[in-house]
């Protein structure tokens, strides 16, 4: 007896349901078995973002919000932008993501990018997503604001800083966000920093700047090397933390 192939749709539902469980092995193995239907490319884009795999984000995804993700995860800031400049968008999420941009640009010592201007942007992203009420876009506003306080030495600020997205966490009755949290852990240091990192590692996805940001905080470096690279994963996302 042949048995038919599982329809796209059917292995889209299996690394929906492996990623509940959670299951990413189960979910990753699920998504490489994938071709999504045309109906089926934005949500495949956005799991496949989820489960640190950027590449098939491109292939798949035509939002210029979940592309200008996926190029930043490669530390492609210009081709980031671009896709946000095509778009046109306002909304506090466009901004946030302009704003890792110009962050990474100034991180990568990109000639176009500059200090202030990266600044600026991380600014506008927080105060557009206060007006909003956008509790995603602060994460990542107040997430790039703690980085770059860390990056100068200013822990403390950036604690006050990273206070603000775990207080709107808190209202929404929400977990904190795990990039919030792994940067945090950065910034507290000592063992209280390594206890926020085991929160931050136990709430992050594969591959994702949150698991190796927590890794690095746990003295974990050849597994967070290893989960950069198995998520296509720019050092400029690490590149904020002091040298030892």
């Amino acid at each position: 007896m042949v048995h038919s192939a599982p329809s796209a749709s059917h292995t889209l539902a299996a690394c929906r349901a492996a990623l509940t469980g959670p299951d990413e092995l189960g979910a990753r193995q699920a998504l490489e078995a994938l071709s999504p239907l045309p109906h089926e490319r934005a949500e495949a884009a956005e799991l496949a973002l989820r489960l640190g795999r950027p590449q098939q984000v491109l292939a798949w995804g035509n939002g210029p919000l979940v592309r200008a993700a996926a190029w930043l995860r490669l530390g492609e800031a210009g081709s980031a932008l671009a896709e946000l400049d095509a778009s046109q968008g306002a909304s506090a999420r466009h901004a946030a993501l302009r704003a890792r941009a110009h962050w990474q640009r100034f991180l990568g010592a990109d000639p176009l990018g500059r200090g202030p201007e990266a600044g600026a942007a991380t600014e506008t992203a927080l105060h557009l997503a206060r007006q909003e009420g956008d509790a995603g876009a602060l994460m990542v506003a107040v997430t790039l604001r703690g980085e770059a306080l860390v990056q100068v030495g200013e822990r403390f600020a950036a604690l006050r800083a990273l206070a603000e997205g775990l207080k709107v966490a808190e209202i929404g009755g929400q977990a904190a966000d795990a990039h919030l949290l792994a940067v945090l852990a950065h910034a507290q240091g000592g063992p209280k920093g390594q206890r926020t990192a085991a929160k931050a590692l136990d709430r992050s996805s594969p591959g994702s700047p949150a698991r190796v940001l927590a890794l690095l905080a746990l003295n974990c470096p050849e597994d967070a090397h290893a989960q950069a690279a198995a998520g296509d994963l720019s050092p400029l996302w690490w590149a904020f933390l002091p040298r030892t």
